[in-house]
């Protein structure tokens, strides 16, 4: 079941708008699909990013993954405690396992992001 307060992309990544900022992480239809995620290379606090760049990389039993920036911004904070379990991905990947926290440019990329029926949708589920 995917959680109705978050927005979506097409490559997977779940966005939570808060206030002024935007928590990124990948869903739990991602994370299955990867398998048992073991490396995660993150992005850099004070980094620019813009909306469908590579932010981060995922390394998992199965495959190497990147993770999309869904907006354009800076990169506030990052999701260290990662570095050290990157499991938390797999066990909780809307809570312990988000990945960074962007300050966005231009909330008008909101209105590109998916809603929670659309990516259901998109990955099959009713």
């Amino acid at each position: 079941m995917l959680p109705k307060d978050l927005k979506y992309t097409t490559e997977h990544e779940w966005v939570k708008i808060e206030a002024d900022r935007v928590i990124v992480g990948i869903t739990e239809y991602a994370q299955r699909e990867l398998g048992d995620v073991v490396f995660i290379d993150l992005p850099a606090a004070g980094e620019k990013v813009k909306a469908k760049e590579s932010i981060a990389t995922i390394e998992s039993v199965k495959a190497v993954s990147e993770i999309y920036a869904p907006v354009s911004g800076e990169i506030m904070e990052v999701n260290d405690s990662l570095e050290h379990s990157p499991e938390f991905i797999n066990q909780d990947p809307y809570g312990k396992g988000w990945i960074a926290i962007i300050e966005p440019e231009d909330v008008k990329e909101f209105d590109a992001l998916l809603t929670p029926e659309a990516y259901a949708a998109l990955i099959g589920e009713k």
